[in-house]
């Protein structure tokens, strides 16, 4: 594509410098540069990478998008917002790939990993092609690539979306985060519905308040735009059960479905039965209603299927098939996990990292257990600190016995963090153990028959992130290793 044709669809730009190359790719990283990419030069929390717009005219760029004059020897593109200007050109350069297929993003503090999956499962067994972007992968088909964030930038979205239309994939689902939503990374993206799970806290290092975090997640909504299209409906599926429910309906002029746990709700369920294992209800929609026996554990999962189950219905897929799909799913991965290595006791691996996520599992253990709680949690470094002492109390509440430790420090002191968890506590059943694969040790040594031990906050992870450097660590197979120096 000519670079004159590809900045027809910008309304105010400035020019300096001659040419109307021809634009093999969008690049926003000068070491991935080749010849005849537009590089965009983007202001970075840590990294501005107008300063970098020369190495990347070496590297073979063919034209530059900025925020001011550069003195380079191709021309430059003077934008005032060089994010807002990459995902406009971004959409336009891959063809506006989200509106050629079905687009369902899913927000909230907790549950946007699970409820992806779940909609993901049931879309496949209808029949559909499947893209998935999240926290743990993305996925098309059968084909996985490790994810760096929860939502990627515009440029690398809109390229996914194009491999993803190449491909054939008919229905994408992924997660949409706080932080995505308020840079702007899902501007262009044609959203057909949009999940909200819940709101808890999370992320005021980043947001300051809960109403401005509140305010971020409410994007996605009031994004799904402010016209009726009969053939191509747009949902907005809310938690009715959440405190902020209401705000979120009123940001979206989207046809709204609610779920929840009373028949205040649409899709609500009934007659609930908790198992160590799974759980059984009654799924009741506004045209009828099935059993539901699945094998996912706990409360908050009843709420995911309940999510995954609106926004398929939505999509028009029979109820049969949504019962058929969920009912077939085992698990995600470090959601609620158990880690089998013939001990005679429990081990849970979960994501928890946040105080209501963290509640949930614990609450969901103590229905399965009269036995011995053990908890391994810590606080991620570099991040909220305000939750720390409130993870640390819900830990010592439910726990019988709690071993802090050292989560993904970053550059802080992993004493510190742990510090600011134990400052306040009255509690005394807890110790403190900085090494994560020690702490995991004795958790497992004073472990009874029958006990349960959560390792909490890392999930799925595969790495700690110590300094600057990131470490091969995996909670799952830290306790496996730990069982077998037990026997």
């Amino acid at each position: 594509m000519k670079l004159q044709t590809l900045l027809g669809v910008l309304p105010f730009y400035k020019t300096k410098g001659k040419g109307n190359p021809e634009i093999a790719n969008l690049k926003n990283h000068h070491k991935n540069v080749n010849n005849g990419d537009l590089f965009f030069c983007i202001k970075g929390s840590e990294v501005d990478s107008h300063t970098l717009a020369n190495e990347a005219v070496l590297s073979g760029a063919a034209a530059v998008v900025s925020e001011r004059e550069l003195e380079l020897a191709v021309p430059v593109i003077i934008v005032k917002d060089s994010k807002r200007a990459m995902a406009v050109l971004a959409n336009h350069f891959y063809g506006q790939p989200s509106s050629k297929m079905n687009l369902i993003g899913v927000t909230g503090t907790n549950g946007k990993t699970t409820t992806t999956h779940l909609i993901d499962r049931i879309f496949s067994f209808r029949g559909d092609q499947t893209g998935l972007i999240g926290t743990l992968y993305v996925k098309t088909g059968d084909e996985v690539i490790a994810s760096k964030n929860t939502t990627p930038d515009s440029l690398t979205l809109q390229q996914l979306f194009g491999d993803f239309v190449q491909t054939g994939v008919e229905t994408a689902i992924m997660e949409v985060s706080s932080h995505a939503l308020y840079q702007g990374r899902v501007h262009g993206c044609d959203f057909d519905i949009a999940v909200f799970t819940n709101l808890t806290q999370d992320h005021l290092d980043y947001h300051r308040t809960m109403e401005e975090y509140k305010s971020a997640k409410s994007l996605l909504f009031s994004q799904l735009g402010n016209t009726y299209n009969a053939t191509k409906r747009k949902f907005a599926v809310i938690n009715r059960d959440d405190p902020s429910a209401e705000f979120f309906i009123h940001s979206t002029a989207a046809h709204v479905l609610t779920y929840g746990l009373s028949s205040d709700a649409d899709f609500y369920a009934e007659d609930i039965q908790l198992r160590p294992n799974g759980s059984s209800f009654t799924l009741v929609t506004p045209a009828e209603k099935t059993h539901m026996d699945i094998q996912l554990a706990g409360r908050f999962n009843v709420y995911n299927v309940l999510a995954a189950s609106a926004a398929s219905a939505a999509a028009d897929i029979p109820l049969i098939k949504i019962k058929a799909a969920l009912e077939s799913i085992k698990g995600v991965s470090g959601r609620f996990e158990q880690v089998e290595a013939g001990q005679d006791f429990s081990v849970i691996v979960d994501y928890a990292h946040t105080p209501d996520s963290l509640e949930n599992v614990l609450k969901t253990i103590e229905t399965i257990t009269e036995e011995k709680v053990i908890v391994v949690v810590g606080c991620g470094g570099d991040r909220d600190r305000t939750k720390r002492p409130v993870m640390a109390e819900i830990a010592c509440k439910y726990g019988d016995q709690v071993i802090f430790t050292s989560d993904n420090p970053r550059n802080e002191n992993p004493e510190d963090i742990i510090e600011d968890m134990t400052s306040g506590l009255t509690n005394v059943n807890y110790s403190v153990i900085i090494d994560r694969q020690q702490a995991i040790d004795q958790a497992v040594s004073i472990a009874g028959k029958g006990d349960i031990v959560l390792i909490a906050g890392k999930g799925h992870e595969t790495y700690q992130i110590i300094g600057n450097k990131v470490h091969s660590f995996d909670d799952r197979e830290a306790a496996k290793s730990a069982i077998k120096r037990l026997k």
